[in-house]
């Protein structure tokens, strides 16, 4: 049984509809806000929302499910703070007032900073999907949500950097690309210029390729080992991907040697490039 509140309500499933927007959580998340006991740290999230209601709902619910949570109004506040204490991964709303959440992912990422962002947009606007996805961010969820779809999305980008810096990645030798080194077993991109930093995104892409060296890969198969969505906009996710990829490891981006565009199915790795 389900109902639609708009104050705490015990019991059951509540759609909750809140500024506008529509975010199911189970009703017995909502109050109060608490740790499960655990022995292991909780994972830190900042939740950056401007709307008020849906900002304390969210943080609510994400601590009822053991996270640690920040939550603040501003793409200002959320730079400020990551001069402080970063998290292990932003909610970011795009549509803030003063700097928009688009902007301040830009920012981080030319600052080279990879951290875990997920992108909250308008349903309808792909526009601003595709551009997020081209300034690196890790996922992105449309409005109306239900806030066990944002909590899967956070959990399996999280699993993604849990395999992180440092972590083995089994059978997974060093590869060359040109100047570049890859390695998949501690997550480095390495040159002449020092180590070049990987999204998540980024480096489950890259190293699906170079497993499987002049084997054409589908954009479904990419789409499943970089956790990405087949949704209208899957196949641009994927491209969009692939030219950030080839921003840091081609280089000439416009002439790619190394991940080759196969017509009609996908992307292939070619070691030691193409004339």
């Amino acid at each position: 049984m389900s109902c639609r509140v708009t104050r705490r309500h015990r019991g059951g499933t509540c759609p909750r509809v809140l500024g506008g927007y529509r975010a199911t959580v189970p009703c017995s998340a909502l109050p109060p806000r608490c740790f499960p006991v655990t022995d292991a740290r909780p994972h830190h999230l900042y939740v950056v929302e401007d709307d008020v209601a849906l900002r304390d709902m969210l943080a609510t619910y994400l601590e009822r499910q053991g996270m640690a949570v920040t939550a603040m109004a501003s793409a200002e506040e959320l730079l400020k703070r990551m001069d402080r204490l970063r998290p292990d991964l932003v909610v970011l709303d795009i549509n803030l007032p003063g700097l928009s959440g688009l902007q301040a992912c830009q920012q981080l990422r030319a600052q080279g900073d990879r951290l875990p962002i997920i992108l909250l947009t308008a349903q309808s606007d792909e526009i601003d999907r595709v551009l997020g996805l081209e300034m690196g961010a890790d996922d992105y969820l449309g409005k109306p949500f239900s806030a066990r779809e944002l909590l899967a999305r956070i959990r399996a980008v999280l699993r993604r950097v849990g395999t992180a810096p440092g972590l083995p990645v089994p059978g997974a030798a060093p590869v060359a690309l040109g100047d570049l080194r890859f390695d998949p077993a501690s997550r480095t991109l390495q040159g002449p210029d020092g180590a070049r930093v990987l999204s998540t995104v980024e480096f489950a892409l890259l190293a699906e390729l170079v497993a499987s060296p002049h084997v054409p890969l589908s954009r479904e198969r990419l789409l499943a080992a970089t956790h990405q969505r087949a949704d209208s906009v899957a196949e641009r996710t994927i491209d969009v991907a692939v030219m950030r990829l080839r921003k840091l490891v081609e280089p000439d981006p416009a002439m790619p040697r190394f991940i080759q565009t196969v017509r009609g199915h996908g992307y292939m790795f070619v070691p030691g490039g193409s004339a």
